[in-house]
């Protein structure tokens, strides 16, 4: 009994400071991605704002020429400036914080299970891995992020419900997938487990895909009364472009996440042992 009550407040403490230690490498990670974003991503958002507020005064103007109410312009409530520093980078580091949190959990009950044998920070990579691949890469595949002044707004509750469902269902199959993995490599071997378990995942998130709704939403060219093109649609170069930042940054945040983590948490788990002085 008294080992047990004594082991309890020390393994407490060690988890708390593994979740310390994941908050800080998500706020890491989040600054890191933060500057790749404001770099690399800003200049794409700030092309698609200049596209949606042309778009919206040469509606207007087709509408105060056609007769018809002319949409009043909503009051900017934040900078563009504002938006693009502060905005984005409080958002991305206390989400990348949160992140990190939740790593820490996930990596404190995969060790205390399974992972016991492998080193921190090969789990943390691997775990930060599949949660690019689970909670990010697969449902992009599906519904491609957008800048956010492309898309209808009519349908943006369906389609943050759907794009919710398809993370739900990736984390859950993955989960799956792990555990028919494990299950099977005691039959099967580690290889054709894992190839197995990785064809169940494919099977089921592309069964997913095929039953949600696709989403189609890129403006394509305004034209007036008689047909002629007034705007031209969204640049598709543009669109490419953030699209391929949005999950370079995405990867970024994930793969600092779990070095910085990786390294922490070993520093954590297996401290370094002091030498005690040579005898003369």
């Amino acid at each position: 009994m008294r080992g047990t009550s004594s082991a309890s407040p020390a393994t407490s403490h060690v988890e708390r400071k593994l979740v310390l230690r994941g908050v800080l490498s998500g706020a890491v990670a989040g600054l890191i991605a933060f500057v790749f974003a404001r770099v690399f991503a800003e200049p794409q958002i700030a092309a698609a704002i200049d596209y949606e507020s042309a778009r919206d005064a040469a509606q207007n103007a087709l509408d105060k020429a056609g007769g018809l109410p002319v949409t009043p312009s909503m009051p900017e409530v934040y900078s563009r400036t504002v938006q693009a520093d502060v905005g984005i980078a409080v958002g991305m580091v206390v989400f990348a914080a949160a992140f990190g949190a939740l790593l820490a959990v996930v990596f404190t009950l995969v060790q205390r299970g399974s992972g016991a044998g492998i080193r921190p920070r090969v789990l943390a990579l691997l775990l930060c891995g599949a949660g690019f691949v689970g909670a990010y890469l697969v449902p992009f595949l599906k519904y491609p992020a957008n800048p956010p002044a492309i898309g209808d707004a009519d349908t943006i509750q369906v389609r943050d419900s759907d794009y919710l469902v398809m993370v739900v269902v990736s984390l859950v199959a993955l989960t799956l997938a792990v555990q028919l993995g494990r299950v099977l490599s005691r039959s099967r071997g580690t290889w054709s487990a894992s190839l197995l378990a990785a064809l169940a995942y494919v099977v089921v998130m592309a069964v997913t895909m095929l039953v949600l709704a696709p989403v189609h939403e890129t403006p394509g060219p305004l034209r007036d009364a008689s047909g002629q093109i007034v705007l031209n649609g969204f640049d598709p170069d543009v669109l490419y472009r953030f699209r391929l930042y949005a999950v370079g940054g995405q990867l970024i945040l994930w793969g600092i996440l779990g070095l910085v983590f990786g390294v922490l948490a070993e520093r954590v788990l297996r401290p370094s042992v002091r030498r005690e002085p040579a005898r003369v």
